[in-house]
């Protein structure tokens, strides 16, 4: 009897309680703030947060210079520190430059060598002019002898045939004759010679120059070769990966350092292959970096990979040559990083991010798409 009186009397409670015109106007506020939150909740899903698109699996990216060797040779000094500060045309690394300094000389004498020589064709070539113009007055000379000769035979011949000179006299003008013509043949060849021997200095000239050029090309190699054994920063940023040290040998292209901007910063985010069909270039991204929680930054999507990650993996799965079990693929984006100088201070490459793209700008593209598909 006592059990059923007190179970009456919280009934009555009950009752009473639900009959306060305060408590009844409460419990009706807050179903209908439930129901506009609610109501909230879905409009903002369909309006925004269905066009969100995220990921964790992102990261800071930079294009870091890999710092190489161009040529072979003994480390002399490393100039720089790990995760020193460098700016662009810093010397980093100097190697012995000896031999290098003695091809260059060697090359330098070599083009005076043959310059030398040239100018040894020149004075020849002055000298071959004089000598040139004493043929030429030879010539002109055994050309008047052979000529006085010729007259002289041409007017003996009918004396000698009419018996008023003897025939003695006339075999010997004509002997002169023939003389004084080898003279003139022989003054020819030698004004002949001696122009030839004029094309021909001018013809070594010709081959000292082009060897010069060709020295002149060696020097610029060797010169290069020699302004290469200073290794210097192509771009501003910090020494990373540092790995040379002095009295070491290294060869062309051996990987001695990287110099990572801290100034270009990007993030890649691969995205799964289910969230791109909005994603655009110039679509405002949302960037949340775990090195600096409750800090949210700004990015922009530069553009899109042409291929999955797996697609330009080293060994690409050829999914036609075994049994293919299906997995979601991710492509890399791309974003730009919209941050002040004294926040990019504290970034590196390689620090994980969540990036969250907006893609609202590409909604209305959902219907063209649609109906380009159904054509």
């Amino acid at each position: 009897m006592a059990e059923e009186s007190s179970g009456a009397t919280g009934e009555e409670v009950r009752l009473k309680g639900l009959s306060n015109p305060r408590l009844r106007l409460g419990l009706l506020i807050a179903g209908i703030m439930l129901l506009l939150a609610g109501a909230y909740w879905y409009y903002n899903h369909q309006t925004v947060g269905r066009f969100q698109q995220s990921t964790d699996n992102a990261f800071i990216a930079a294009e870091s210079v890999i710092i190489s060797p161009k040529v072979a040779g003994y480390v002399e000094r490393v100039l720089v520190a790990e995760n020193e500060t460098v700016a662009s045309g810093d010397a980093l690394v100097q190697l012995d430059t000896r031999d290098y300094r003695a091809q260059t000389n060697q090359v330098e004498a070599q083009i005076a060598a043959t310059l030398a020589g040239a100018d040894t064709a020149r004075a020849q070539q002055r000298e071959q002019e004089a000598a040139i113009a004493q043929a030429r007055a030879q010539l002109a000379a055994a050309s008047a002898q052979a000529s006085l000769a010729a007259e002289q035979v041409s007017r003996y011949r009918p004396l000698a045939a009419s018996g008023a000179e003897p025939r003695e006299k006339l075999d010997q003008l004509q002997a002169q004759a023939r003389e004084a013509q080898a003279q003139l043949a022989a003054a020819r060849a030698a004004l002949t010679g001696a122009q030839r021997r004029q094309n021909t200095l001018g013809e070594q000239i010709v081959q000292a120059n082009s060897q010069a050029n060709a020295a002149r090309a060696q020097l610029d190699a060797a010169r290069s070769n020699l302004s290469s054994t200073t290794l210097r920063a192509s771009i501003s940023g910090r020494v990373g990966d540092l790995t040379v040290r002095s009295g070491q040998f290294v060869q062309p292209g051996q990987r001695l350092m990287s110099v990572v901007p801290t100034d270009r910063l990007y993030v890649t985010a691969n995205f799964k292959e289910t969230q791109l069909g909005l994603v655009r270039p110039g679509q405002p991204v949302t960037l949340e970096i775990d090195a600096l929680p409750d800090l949210e930054l700004k990015g922009k999507v530069e553009s899109i990979a042409p291929g999955t990650g797996a697609e330009f993996s080293i060994l690409p799965p050829q999914n036609a040559t075994g049994n293919f079990t299906k997995i979601v693929q991710r492509v890399p984006v791309r974003i730009s990083l919209q941050a002040p100088p004294e926040v990019l201070r504290l970034l590196v490459p390689g620090m994980s991010v969540v990036a969250t793209v907006d893609t609202r700008a590409a909604r209305d593209e959902l219907d063209s798409i649609r109906n380009a598909a159904e054509d």
